[in-house]
């Protein structure tokens, strides 16, 4: 699909600061997608915090702002620099929830810039737990008995339902800050506490535990027109319970047989079809390890840490593409 010659000029949001011990994906990705866009013609703004990034380097972009990733500098900034389109998917979580919070307050629809690269529904989707449930039902798939809740006692209440050890997964939160595995009432009440606190909607999701099935992700591409490919496959060498910005992956999966390939796979396709995404995404599941049996654990629309840390380098660049190609997304 060629690209939309309408986008002249796009503001790419960074991730800001790095974790240490979690490498720069989100920089090297970020890297790769400001030279894509450069290579096809387009305007280049780059905003980032964090200066010690190869993308804030001054070759990477057109203009580079190495300021605070707040709405607030982001308002002034488009503004200033008037692009037509705004891309946070190569941001992480960080740019993801920028590029909502301005999309859903109004702004970039009052300045004629669209959001590119994912969309505002695929975002709720993907990001808001109970859309999330209720969409991955719907598609057939299975996720772990869950629900989500906006305060303490809900969640205390729904775990003697269900038995400990339950897992916290708030809402539009990075690197699953504000969650965690709880084993009885003292660690639900205190993880919980955080969770809501730093969910951008207030919302955590507290499901059984599946601690300890493997753990294995898909990045999956789609475009506005329907076309769906498989870039890759991961396996995390940690089980389920360890974060996968915390954990070694290591692509493609080595533990998986054939039939179990191809129903994950098939599953991730579903899945993105139903998500309606039209960009890249990385669906995670956890597979039983003597059984067939998996569930959903989360879509994240956008690059993830795994995207940038596994595809090796040259498929990256060419997904970078694919992700310039992609942009006749039907914007909302």
């Amino acid at each position: 699909m060629p690209r939309n010659k309408d986008i002249k000029k796009v503001l790419v949001i960074g991730s800001g600061p790095i974790v240490i011990g979690q490498a720069a994906e989100f920089d090297y990705a970020g890297t790769q997608g400001c030279r894509a866009l450069k290579e096809e013609g387009v305007e280049v703004v780059l905003i980032n915090s964090n200066p010690a990034t190869i993308m804030t380097d001054g070759d990477i972009a057109d203009r580079v702002y190495i300021e605070p990733l707040t709405v607030k500098i982001l308002e002034e900034l488009i503004i200033k620099e008037k692009p037509d389109s705004i891309l946070p998917t190569l941001g992480g979580q960080a740019g993801l929830n920028l590029g909502m919070e301005l999309e859903e307050s109004g702004f970039l629809a009052s300045h004629n810039v669209k959001l590119i690269g994912t969309t505002s529904q695929t975002i709720k989707k993907a990001e808001d737990r109970l859309e999330f449930k209720n969409t991955m039902e719907k598609a057939g798939q299975p996720v772990a008995p869950s629900l989500v809740v906006e305060n303490i006692e809900d969640g205390v209440k729904f775990a003697r339902e269900i038995g400990y050890p339950v897992v916290l997964r708030p809402a539009y939160t990075l690197g699953g800050s504000g969650g965690g595995i709880a084993h009885n009432e003292e660690e639900i009440r205190e993880i919980l506490s955080n969770g809501l606190r730093l969910s951008r909607v207030g919302q955590v999701l507290v499901e059984r535990s599946i601690a300890g099935w493997k753990e294995i992700e898909y990045e999956v591409m789609r475009d506005s027109a329907g076309n769906v490919i498989t870039v890759c496959n991961m396996e995390n060498l940690d089980p389920v319970g360890v974060h996968t910005g915390d954990s070694i992956v290591v692509a493609p999966s080595q533990t998986l047989s054939d039939k179990e390939y191809q129903m994950l796979r098939t599953a991730a396709l579903k899945i993105i079809d139903e998500l309606q995404i039209t960009g890249g995404c990385n669906v995670q599941f956890a597979l039983h390890p003597s059984s067939f049996e998996y569930c959903v654990i989360e879509v994240n629309p956008r690059v993830s840490r795994s995207s940038a840390r596994d595809i090796p380098s040259q498929r990256l660049r060419q997904r970078s593409h694919w992700d310039i190609r992609l942009m006749r997304s039907k914007m909302p």
